[in-house]
């Protein structure tokens, strides 16, 4: 779908806009690198174990590379065929009415095939529905500790033997290695695509400045649950302190959710 002038002022009241705007670019998944980190994946701890020590996607790097806020609500309430077609193209002269119309398709595209990409592919959940019906309302949530709680129990699946296919928030994924490990990123890569990793500007130059905030700064270093409807997963940020410039101690011993792992929405024990 094309990011219309006129949905704009809609999307940076979801504080959506950001991310609309990467998601706006040709995005290409480096499968291979992101296949690596995988393998370290460890479900236990939502962790990352390298010969260095452990890292992990954090609150902190959903907020810079998607700009997406922490503090809100979470975000907790069967599929349909999504016709982009039909909305591709915003008609002139549209009445404000029509406007809206497009903006909550254009949001529900961004939730379903950027921030919460499943294995239907271009396919829309109806569970978006109230939430784009208050268009006002949609700045309310914590769209990044959703979007991470997805992240994490994406990989947790994939690292079953049993599962071949990797989805969820990727491009956030990649961005992350990007930025943190550079000596993974391709030569040339367009600075638009990855406007973190691919420039020397200070944060503040890059992100939404709202996203910075103390009260979505101060979620950064919590050890809390992230929600996404039925997916419960837990921000063990105290494992990897050394990412937010603060001394690593030792950790505690990770949580046990696994019986939170199994909830998944399916089946007669969701």
């Amino acid at each position: 779908m094309i990011l219309h002038d006129r949905i704009l002022p809609y999307l940076d009241r979801a504080n959506l806009l950001h991310v609309a705007r990467l998601n706006d670019y040709w995005f290409k998944l480096d499968e291979p690198l992101i296949s690596a980190f995988v393998e370290r994946w460890r479900p236990e701890s939502h962790t990352f174990h390298m010969p260095f020590g452990e890292c992990t996607v954090t609150l902190q790097d959903v907020a810079y590379q998607f700009g997406l806020p922490i503090d809100g609500h979470a975000v907790s309430g069967c599929l349909s065929d999504f016709e982009q077609n039909k909305f591709r193209v915003l008609p002139a002269h549209a009445l404000e009415e029509t406007v809206q119309i497009y903006a909550r398709d254009y949001i529900m595209m961004l939730l379903s095939t950027a921030l919460f990409t499943d294995k239907s592919g271009a396919r829309v959940h109806l569970r978006w529905l109230p939430y784009v019906a208050d268009l006002d309302g949609l700045g309310k949530y914590s769209w990044a500790s959703a979007t991470l709680s997805w992240l994490y129990r994406c990989l947790c699946r994939v690292a079953n033997r049993n599962v071949k296919n990797l989805s969820g928030p990727l491009s956030l994924l990649q961005s992350w290695i990007f930025w943190c490990f550079s000596a993974f990123r391709p030569r040339g890569f367009d600075a638009i695509l990855w406007p973190l990793a691919a420039s020397n500007l200070e944060v503040i130059q890059v992100v939404h400045p709202d996203i910075l905030r103390p009260d979505h700064t101060l979620l950064w270093k919590s050890t809390t649950a992230l929600i996404y409807f039925v997916a419960i997963e837990w921000h063990q940020v105290d494992r990897v302190l050394s990412q937010l410039g603060g001394v690593q101690h030792i950790p505690e011993p990770a949580i046990n959710i696994d019986f939170l792992l199994s909830k998944d929405g399916r089946g007669p024990t969701r």
